[in-house]
């Protein structure tokens, strides 16, 4: 019996290394499958590739550059595009006009009767983009959304005025200032296509 006994005994001594090492592998399986699964999951909830993924660099470095690619992208997408009338140049000149007028120019705000006047100036070729971006806006805005503009020329610039046709847009017209007139009614991307186009959808 004593014999027995101390078989068993060695037996179970001979097997706890052997049942560790078994639970320590399956432990670390377990964590991996786990780490895995985890970072599968994050990487579909932020949008992202696994690192094994080769990753595809998707931004063009600079927003001029990327609207003309879209630009680009369009025409060349389109089997009627005539390309003896294609003008990208016209549409750099225009967005660097846009970028003058935008991070550039000088802007004085002045409340008047029924509206306000903004008066833009710069200097050297940020002045003629001033002008032509006014002027442009004003002819192509005038009325729309019961917004009245007139623009003239002064040294430096040119005065932007607008007039509302309710006085409860006057709050609204405070709020949007200079840059914020200009960016309604949403007409510079169809206008950047015509101009890219080879045609003048200013006049």
């Amino acid at each position: 019996m004593s014999r027995y006994i101390l078989a068993l005994t060695a037996a179970i001594v001979c097997s706890t290394p052997v049942l560790a090492q078994t639970q320590t592998q399956t432990q670390t399986q377990t964590q991996t499958t786990q780490h895995h699964d985890h970072s599968a999951t994050q990487h579909a909830a932020d949008g992202t590739k696994p690192s094994s993924a080769k990753a595809v660099p998707r931004e063009p470095g600079q927003s001029a550059f990327a609207a003309i690619q879209e630009i680009v992208a369009i025409l060349e997408a389109d089997p009627e595009t005539d390309w003896s009338r294609v003008d990208i140049e016209a549409l750099r000149n225009h967005l660097a006009d846009m970028d003058n007028v935008t991070l550039r120019a000088d802007v004085k705000s002045l409340p008047v009767e029924d509206g306000y006047r903004f008066t833009v100036t710069g200097d050297g070729d940020v002045t003629n983009s001033i002008r032509r971006m006014l002027t442009a806006h004003a002819a192509t805005m005038n009325g729309t959304h019961g917004f009245r503009y007139e623009v003239a020329e002064v040294p430096g610039g040119a005065i932007l005025s607008v007039y509302v046709s309710k006085p409860s847009d006057l709050q609204k017209l405070s709020g949007l200032g200079f840059i914020g007139v200009m960016t309604l009614g949403a007409h510079h991307q169809e206008h950047h296509l015509a101009l890219a186009s080879g045609q003048s959808p200013h006049h």
